[in-house]
């Protein structure tokens, strides 16, 4: 099996001094002698000197996401981004990539492109690295400059993640695609009260827009919706992945979902939003 990480090394910077990196399959280290040991599935945790992870995902909301999204619920929103990352494209970026599941479906539909996947979970990424053989994992903090090149990247995908413009903006090459998959606002709507589940900020859309400033063009938006019939323990994934797990329980989840019909009929609403740089 190709490792994916050694693959990539010449798109990764080291986040001490900017060089480029050379990986091996114990270590990734720089010219300067700067080195970042390699977690037991493959993939590496880049971060700038005195820096630390913020808190990522814990594990069940790990073992959450895998397991709902593995039973293929979330599949037309995965065929979506698919869709929407031009096929030419080399080098895709999923900048909050989680377990990995999304940024695989739409290597799938990219036979020839390499994906890097970044988060501030070392554990998903530990995920992310066997999710496909052709995705190398990085544990970094996305709020802050990442350890890829300047235009290492012909597309770029931000999931339901935290958005970093300028970083979009350098990472990704002239002429690249950008995209963006955020809730709608009647997302989940079904299952807001009894579980807990956060609304969608009014106006985040426009405030997005103002965020990404002169660098982006909106280049096509599309609208994905649709149905699914879950039972009480896809519902309690479907909550467990999400920010929802923050505030609420296990017991309290559970407690929600018990007066629920099962299966019990949630909507899925995302916009899938694409930019050219």
């Amino acid at each position: 099996m190709s490792d994916a990480l050694v693959t990539a090394a010449h798109l990764l910077r080291c986040p001490h001094c900017a060089a480029t990196l050379i990986v091996e399959p114990s270590v990734a280290v720089c010219a300067a002698g700067h080195r970042f040991d390699r977690a037991r599935g493959g993939g590496v945790t880049l971060l700038a000197p005195g820096a630390q992870l913020p808190p990522g995902d814990a594990p069940a909301m790990l073992e959450a996401r895998d397991a709902f999204l593995g039973a293929g619920h979330y599949g037309p929103l995965t065929a979506a981004l698919a869709a929407a990352v031009p096929a030419a494209t080399s080098v895709l970026v999923d900048a909050g990539a989680g377990t990995g599941q999304h940024t695989a479906g739409v290597l799938d539909a990219h036979p020839a492109a390499l994906g890097i996947a970044l988060d501030a979970s070392r554990a998903a990424t530990r995920r992310a690295a066997r999710a496909h053989e052709r995705l190398a994992a990085v544990a970094c903090d996305i709020t802050a400059p990442w350890p890829v090149a300047d235009g290492a990247a012909g597309a770029i995908l931000s999931v339901f993640s935290p958005r970093h413009p300028e970083e979009f903006a350098r990472v990704l090459a002239p002429g690249g695609t950008l995209v963006i998959a955020s809730a709608a606002d009647d997302h989940l709507h079904e299952a807001r009260e009894p579980l807990g589940l956060l609304g969608v900020q009014p106006e985040k859309r426009a405030r997005l827009h103002a965020r990404l400033g002169d660098a982006f063009t909106p280049a096509a938006l599309e609208h994905v919706r649709f149905t699914l019939d879950l039972d009480h323990r896809a519902l309690l994934q479907l909550a467990g992945m999400g920010p929802a797990a923050f505030h609420w329980t296990a017991e309290d989840l559970a407690a929600g979902a018990a007066d629920l019909p099962s299966p019990f009929t949630v909507t899925v609403s995302v916009t899938v939003e694409t930019f050219t740089r």
